[in-house]
């Protein structure tokens, strides 16, 4: 089997406009930083997730959700706001929701001015829960990650990672204070 994926010269260079992408191979030099990346993320989140839960019986896209609602004015966010901000899809949030409500941390309404929209509410319970892992988890980034990378290093990753979110297109990260009639349910 040969480390080459696309016949050719190795990859040199991003292709001109109209041109087809340049040949790489598997142990082309370029990809380390993005391998670096994938297992990096992926452990991380995994041993973040598994602290959790250990620790406070949350997984971190719950924790995730609680944060993302009590980050946002009121308390509150529009169902379809919270699945992008939670990077999940919209049956994926609406059963994490429904986890969420069934341990009393999150409630469902209805949008005051629109009644299509649904929304998600932190309760008092859930910024309790969430205060409490919020100990566990910063902890756990700190550790594991920021205290991993030079103060210098980590000015750049930010810079990085920021150039490549914003590449990708603007997501729901600011999102409407309360209900937003235009917005998507």
């Amino acid at each position: 089997m040969t480390s080459e994926l696309v016949p050719g010269p190795a990859r040199a260079a991003a292709p001109a406009a109209g041109q087809s992408s340049p040949a790489f191979s598997v142990s082309d030099a370029t990809l380390g930083a993005w391998r670096a990346f994938l297992h990096a993320h992926a452990r991380l989140t995994r041993r973040l997730d598994e602290e959790l839960q250990a620790a406070h019986a949350l997984s971190l896209a719950e924790y995730d959700a609680l944060f993302q609602l009590a980050s946002s004015p009121a308390g509150r966010v529009r169902m379809s706001v919270l699945a992008e901000r939670v990077l999940l899809s919209r049956s994926g949030i609406t059963r994490l929701v429904d986890r969420l409500v069934a341990a009393g941390m999150v409630e469902r309404t209805t949008c005051p001015t629109d009644a299509r929209g649904a929304e998600a509410a932190i309760t008092p319970a859930g910024l309790d829960r969430l205060r409490a892992a919020a100990v566990t988890h910063l902890d756990g980034v700190h550790r594991l990650f920021l205290d991993m990378i030079p103060v210098d290093e980590q000015a750049a990753i930010e810079r990085g990672l920021t150039r490549v979110t914003e590449s990708l297109g603007r997501t729901a990260v600011a999102g409407p204070a309360g209900c937003d009639p235009g917005a998507a349910s």
